[in-house]
């Protein structure tokens, strides 16, 4: 269950039963030739959102989409990294790739040039300042702080239709794969602020929390694949493709996948969190790999949840008795022959142990990721309430093998029309789905922190 490798395999999965695009015979520059070389040449730039070398492969939310189309072609893709966004559409321009694959804005000056696919994402520009430097909330506000902007981008398109003012902005560019490396320099205290599209925005300040949103500076945007228009039928092929994933749930699941885990923004809590990943986490990321290894689950995973049980605190109590950085209760810790409760390898290896022996009592018709969060729920609340959480979605006509049905119906289990009917009776059953969406929210910052 590795990240990226994972929402790859979900995002080909998806489509794989999806038809051929039928698409008349051409020359060698059509989609005809593409799928019988076997290869989709795909032009994308380095950001942690949008593509990511890996040992086991690149990851990114552009890399799943691409996969899924490629996959639909019945071809493999092939990644080519570019260093700025015009050294992309350049290179595009000049037949070096059939798809350009980066979280391009669509603006009119850029479809003087290139052609574009269908939009999938649409998203607002943002500027991204330091918290507690200048940081404008107004436009007449702007030319006070110190800008740094993504060279080649559609920001300085944004930027240049600005009203005219008395006196002219004043920007430095910097060419970059994406916003990220700007943000990072915002955060720094290079500059005072930067611009960048608003769920990258989000995304940087889960690893760097002193970054604050001031305002925004356009309306929506579309983001879309550029590609090459001298290849025959590609145009087509994408609208068809796009137009088909449209109907369905892909880019819902990739876009929860990418950036839809983080609850809303707490400052303390993930300032606290980034500061417990550099001073507690590297103390104990051994025996999470470790524990990992002898069970179903990742190591961030149960680093995550750790996390929401400790906040990584060997000697964390609880006012019921459970102890250590998995809190176990007494007789969990015996049944999973943990003698010290308060040492941090026994507690890892004892919490894994129990998640685990959850996770193989789920019931087999949950599946997927569901099962996990099951597990999850279990650990929190009990695996009676979870079989009475099931009893009870069934009842109200809902899937009890999908978890976002059951977070539905379990914080009915604390209402006496519902708990009393049921076999393992009251809980508070608020709690294990604020339980899971914290252990995902955790999951994610620890990810993006590691990007």
């Amino acid at each position: 269950m590795k990240t990226v490798a994972g929402l790859s395999a979900i995002a080909i999965a998806l489509v794989l039963a999806a038809c051929s695009p039928q698409t008349a015979p051409g020359g060698p520059g059509s989609v005809e030739a593409i799928q019988a070389r076997g290869t989709l040449t795909v032009l994308t730039l380095e950001g942690p959102t949008s593509y990511l070398p890996g040992e086991d492969g690149p990851g990114g939310y552009e890399v799943d989409l691409v996969r899924a189309f490629a996959a639909h072609l019945g071809v493999e893709p092939r990644f080519e990294t570019r260093p700025s966004i015009t050294a992309l559409t350049d290179a595009l321009a000049n037949g070096e790739g059939d798809i350009a694959a980066a979280g391009l804005t669509v603006t009119a000056a850029r479809e003087a040039h290139i052609s574009f696919g269908p939009a999938y994402k649409t998203v607002t520009e943002q500027l991204v300042c330091h918290n507690g430097g200048p940081a404008p909330t107004s436009l007449a506000q702007l030319g006070r702080a110190s800008l740094v902007v993504l060279a080649g981008s559609s920001y300085l398109e944004t930027l240049q239709a600005l009203p005219a003012r008395r006196e002219p902005l004043h920007w430095t560019e910097r060419e970059a794969g994406s916003a990220m490396p700007l943000l990072e320099a915002v955060d720094a205290g290079e500059f005072d602020c930067t611009i960048a599209d608003s769920h990258l925005a989000d995304f940087a300040r889960r690893r760097h929390p002193d970054l604050v949103v001031a305002m925004d500076l356009s309306g929506e945007e579309q983001l879309a694949w550029a590609y090459s228009g001298q290849i025959e039928g590609l145009g087509d092929a994408l609208t068809a493709w796009f137009s088909q994933i449209h109907e369905g749930d892909l880019l819902e699941r990739l876009d929860e996948a990418w950036f839809g885990q983080f609850g809303d923004f707490n400052y303390v809590d993930v300032s606290s969190f980034v500061d417990r990943v550099e001073t507690r986490l590297p103390h104990y990321q051994r025996w999470f790999e470790a524990a990992a290894e002898q069970t179903s689950f990742d190591w961030d995973l149960l680093a995550a949840q750790a996390y929401q049980e400790s906040h990584w605190d060997p000697d964390a109590v609880s006012d019921t008795g459970v102890r250590g950085l998995m809190m176990l209760t007494l007789s969990t810790a015996e049944r999973v022959g943990i003698e010290d409760r308060t040492d941090p390898r026994q507690s890892i290896r004892g919490g894994a142990a129990y998640l685990e022996d959850l996770y193989q009592r789920v019931p087999a018709g949950v599946t997927g990721e569901d099962r996990i969060w099951f597990a999850l729920a279990a650990y929190n609340i009990g695996m009676g309430h979870m079989y009475d959480a099931r009893t009870l979605a069934e009842r109200q006509g809902l899937d009890k093998n999908s978890w976002e049905d059951l977070a539905q119906v379990l914080p009915l289990l604390s209402d006496p029309a519902h708990y009393r009917g049921l076999r393992y009776g009251y809980a508070r059953g608020q709690e294990p789905v604020r339980y899971v969406q914290k252990v995902r929210e955790y999951r994610a910052l620890l990810n993006a922190q590691a990007l």
